[in-house]
C-alpha cells in the first residue's frame, strides 16, 4: 500500500443557504492509528464526511484523499471504504448480490465478495434479502462493503449503532488491527465510551469548527478536572494540613474532600506525616465523556430544558 495515504482538509468551508455547517476546518487524518470524529449534534461531522466522499461541494476550500479529490480517484473503492448510512444497500437485493455489484463496478475480484461476508459475520444470510436485516445486519453489511476494495483508507458513520456488544467489541478489535497495519482509520461516533477504547487520536469539532486536534490522553487532560478523593474522619485538619501545603481542597460527596490536581501518593505522605486517620485516597481520572462535554457546552446547538446554556 503506498502512497500517502492521507485524508487532508484544507480550509473547508460549507454553507446550506444563511446557514454555515463548516467553517474554515482544516485538519490531517494520518495512517498507522483510528482516529476518532466528535462533536455536539449539529457541529458540521456529516457535512465534513459529505465532502471527504464529493458528495457535498464545499463553499470553499478543499478536501484530498491520497492526494487527490474523491472524484478523480480511480476504482475508489480500492482506495476508500466509506460508510454514511447504515440502510444504503438496496431493500430488495440480497447481502451477496449488494456486494456483487459494488465489487463489479470497481473490479474486485468476486472472491473479495465472499471475504468480508465472512469477515464481517453474514455468512449465515448472505443470500437474505437486505430489507429483512435488523439495524445491527446493516451495520455489519456496510461495513463490509466498506471492506470490499481492501483500501487503504476507510471513513466510517456511527458505524457501531444498532450492534449488540459483542458486536461492538469485534468492530474495536477490527479498527485496531487495521489501523495497526497502517492504514487510515476515520470513525465518527456519540459513544463516548466506546471512543475512549477504540480511538488513539482525536479530531474535535463544534459548529463548524475545530476544537481539539490531539491524542485521546491528552484531550481528557487538558479538559477535565482531575483530583483525589479524600475519606477521613477528620476532614477539617484534613482541609487545614493540605491548604497549607498549597493543595486546593474543595467539598465533595458524601462527606469527602476533593484534592484537585494533588497525586493520591502525596496526599496519602502529608496525612501520615500529620498523624491523620484516612478511609479513602483514590485518584479520580475524567472519562473522555467529560472532557468532552467540557469542551463542547458552548458549542452545542440544542439543549434540554433546565441545561445549562
Amino acid at each position: 500500500m503506498g502512497g500517502p495515504q492521507l485524508i487532508e482538509v484544507q480550509g473547508l468551508t460549507k454553507r446550506y443557504g444563511k446557514t454555515l455547517a463548516v467553517d474554515g476546518l482544516s485538519f490531517v487524518v494520518r495512517p498507522g492509528q483510528v482516529t476518532g470524529f466528535l462533536g455536539p449534534n449539529g457541529a458540521g461531522k456529516s457535512t465534513t464526511m459529505r465532502s471527504m466522499l464529493g458528495l457535498d461541494h464545499p463553499t470553499s476550500g478543499q478536501v484530498r484523499i491520497d492526494g487527490r479529490s474523491y472524484q478523480d480517484l480511480p476504482q475508489p473503492l480500492r482506495h476508500i471504504g466509506a460508510l454514511l448510512e447504515a440502510k444504503a444497500a438496496h431493500g430488495g437485493r440480497s447481502a451477496r448480490n449488494h456486494l456483487l455489484w459494488l465489487a463489479q463496478s470497481n473490479r474486485i475480484p468476486r472472491s473479495r465478495v465472499l471475504e468480508v461476508i465472512d469477515l464481517v459475520g453474514l455468512t449465515s444470510v448472505a443470500n437474505k434479502r437486505a430489507k429483512e436485516f435488523s439495524l445491527g445486519m446493516n451495520q455489519r453489511l456496510g461495513i463490509a462493503a466498506a471492506l470490499l476494495g481492501d483500501p487503504k483508507i476507510l471513513l466510517l458513520d456511527e458505524p457501531v449503532n444498532g450492534l449488540d456488544p459483542e458486536g461492538i467489541l469485534w468492530f474495536r478489535t477490527l479498527m485496531q488491527r487495521l489501523a495497526a497495519e497502517g492504514r487510515t482509520v476515520f470513525v465518527s461516533s456519540h459513544l463516548m465510551s466506546e471512543m475512549a477504547l477504540t480511538a488513539e487520536h482525536l479530531i474535535v469539532i463544534g459548529r463548524g469548527r475545530l476544537l481539539a486536534d490531539t491524542t485521546v490522553t491528552e484531550f481528557i487532560e487538558r479538559n477535565s478536572r482531575s483530583f483525589v478523593r479524600i475519606r477521613t474522619p477528620e476532614p477539617e485538619r484534613m482541609r487545614d494540613v493540605l491548604t497549607a501545603k498549597g493543595i486546593r481542597v474543595e467539598p465533595g460527596a458524601d462527606g469527602t474532600l476533593e484534592a484537585v490536581g494533588a497525586e493520591a501518593a502525596t496526599v496519602g505522605e502529608v496525612a501520615a506525616a500529620n498523624g491523620l486517620t484516612v478511609h479513602e485516597v483514590s485518584s479520580q481520572k475524567a472519562s473522555l465523556e467529560e472532557a468532552f462535554m467540557r469542551l463542547t457546552a458552548q458549542a452545542v446547538e440544542y439543549h434540554a430544558e433546565g441545561q445549562n446554556r
